[in-house]
C-alpha cells in the first residue's frame, strides 16, 4: 500500500479583522496530494534536473521554486529577464505540471462574507479551512485504500504554533463530519510536519506554484474577482482544471475547490 502526503501552502490573511480590507479578504489553503514512492524515485530528481538545465543550480546550494520571485524574475531567477530563456522555461515547467502525479485540493474563505454570516459565534478562519482541506483528504485516502500524513511550510515562531495546534485539535477531536477515530486509522502520524522552504521539498514547491493560480480560479468560479487575462496562471488552471483537481462523483466544486462563508 503506497502512503501518500498532501503538501499544503497558504495563501492570504488568517485575521478575521482584516476581512474588510480588499487586499486581505480571503484566505485559502491549497493542498498537492502526492505518492511518496513517486517523490523518492522519481519527482524529486526530476524536478531538480529541471532546475539545473535553467538556473545557476549546485547540490550544496539548492534552488526553491518560489512562484513570487520567479514571476519578478529575483534572486535566483533572474536570468527569466530574458524573455527567450523565459518563454523555454515556462513551457517546460507547464508541461511538468501536466504530467507530474498529484492531486489537488483548495479550500477558500471569504472572511468578508464570514463576518457577516457569523454575527455571534465565527470560526478561525485558519482552522476552518484547514478542517475542510483534511475531510477532503480522507475522503481522497478512502478511495485510494491508503493512508498518509500532512506537511506545511513554517512560518516560524507563533504561525508554526498555531498551524501544529489547529492541526492537533482535528485530529484528537474529529470535524462536523469526520469523527477523530477515522483521522487516527488513516493518519499515519498524530503531528503536522512543518518544514522550512530552504530544505528543499519537492511536494511544498509544487504546492508554492499551485496555490496563487487555484485561489484565483476559485475567485472567478464565484464571481468574487473579474477574469483578466493572465497567461502563464490561465495556463496552471486548465491543467488544473482538466486533470489535477480532486473530483468526487466528478465533481471538482465542492471536492477539489471549496469556498466557504
Amino acid at each position: 500500500m503506497s502512503k501518500y502526503r498532501i503538501y499544503i501552502d497558504e495563501t492570504g490573511n488568517p485575521d478575521l479583522k482584516s476581512s474588510n480590507n480588499d487586499n486581505h479578504r480571503f484566505l485559502s489553503l491549497t493542498g498537492g496530494i502526492i505518492k511518496l514512492d513517486y517523490v523518492d524515485n522519481f519527482l524529486h530528481d526530476d524536478m531538480e534536473n529541471l532546475k539545473k538545465r535553467f538556473f545557476n543550480y549546485h547540490t550544496d546550494n539548492p534552488i526553491i521554486f518560489h512562484r513570487k520571485e520567479m514571476l519578478n524574475c529575483i534572486n535566483d531567477f533572474t536570468i527569466l529577464k530574458d524573455n527567450r530563456i523565459k518563454a523555454q522555461f515556462n513551457q517546460e515547467l507547464l508541461n511538468k505540471l501536466k504530467n507530474w502525479e498529484y492531486t489537488v485540493i483548495t479550500v477558500l474563505i471569504d472572511k468578508r462574507e464570514h463576518n457577516e454570516t457569523y454575527k455571534v459565534w465565527k470560526y478561525d478562519p485558519y482552522h476552518y479551512c484547514l478542517s475542510v482541506l483534511l475531510e477532503r483528504y480522507l475522503f481522497f485516502l478512502e478511495e485510494m485504500q491508503s493512508n498518509g500524513d500532512v506537511m506545511i511550510e513554517s512560518r516560524g515562531g507563533y504561525e508554526d504554533r498555531r498551524l501544529k495546534e489547529s492541526f492537533s485539535k482535528i485530529y484528537e477531536k474529529g470535524t462536523d463530519y469526520i469523527h477523530a477515530e477515522k483521522y487516527h486509522n488513516l493518519l499515519t502520524s498524530k503531528q503536522l510536519k512543518v518544514k522550512p522552504k530552504i530544505l528543499n521539498i519537492t511536494g511544498l514547491q509544487i504546492a508554492d506554484l499551485l496555490a496563487h493560480p487555484s485561489r484565483r480560479d476559485i475567485l472567478i468560479e464565484f464571481n468574487l474577482k473579474k477574469k483578466k487575462r493572465e497567461v502563464f496562471g490561465d495556463k496552471i488552471i486548465d491543467i488544473l482544471r482538466e486533470k489535477k483537481y480532486y473530483k468526487k462523483f466528478k465533481k471538482i466544486i465542492g471536492y477539489g475547490i471549496k469556498k466557504l462563508p
